[in-house]
């Protein structure tokens, strides 16, 4: 049995928020994913699911280019989310360990750990570094946004 399989769903969901916020104030920096050292946002989901023994610790979606959600469609996030979740209606304050993600340019692109009371932990470029947030924050807000279950993180919650 593994130790995934001995916790229960409100301790992966704690674990889960309690890793994306040892991620606050590591520096923005495009396609890295170095805690303390520089990651962005699909990194950081990446490294705080994977930490927790969600996704597969070989999991790496890079390289990508900086500017690909202005000129392509590939919806890099969506891809990773269908294969590691169920998609969830995307309103409401959502359930700590839940993914949300917005649309940025022409695709889903800018990405966010929930920790279940309206807040969440996101690499934001804009702000350069990791940053505790809301999802009421003007820039988000009128964005249409998506948000997924990670599987293994059922029960409990919205959803």
């Amino acid at each position: 049995m593994t130790a995934l399989e001995t916790t229960s769903v409100e301790q992966r969901r704690a674990a889960v928020a309690a890793e994306a916020l040892s991620w606050l104030r590591t520096p923005y920096h495009h396609g890295q994913g170095v805690k303390g050292v520089g990651v962005d946002c699909a990194m950081l989901l990446v490294r705080t699911y994977a930490a927790c023994g969600l996704v597969p610790p070989e999991l790496d979606p890079r390289p990508y280019a900086f500017d690909w959600h202005l000129h392509r469609s590939d919806e890099v996030f969506l891809g990773w989310l269908q294969r590691h979740g169920r998609e969830l209606p995307a309103e409401g304050p959502g359930a700590a360990g839940d993914v949300q993600v917005w649309r940025y340019g022409r695709c889903y692109s800018h990405g966010a750990v929930l920790l279940g009371d309206g807040r969440m932990v996101h690499a934001l470029r804009a702000l350069g570094q990791v940053t505790l947030g809301r999802l009421d924050e003007a820039d988000l807000a009128g964005r249409p946004a998506k948000r997924f279950r990670v599987h293994g993180l059922a029960g409990g919650g919205q959803g």
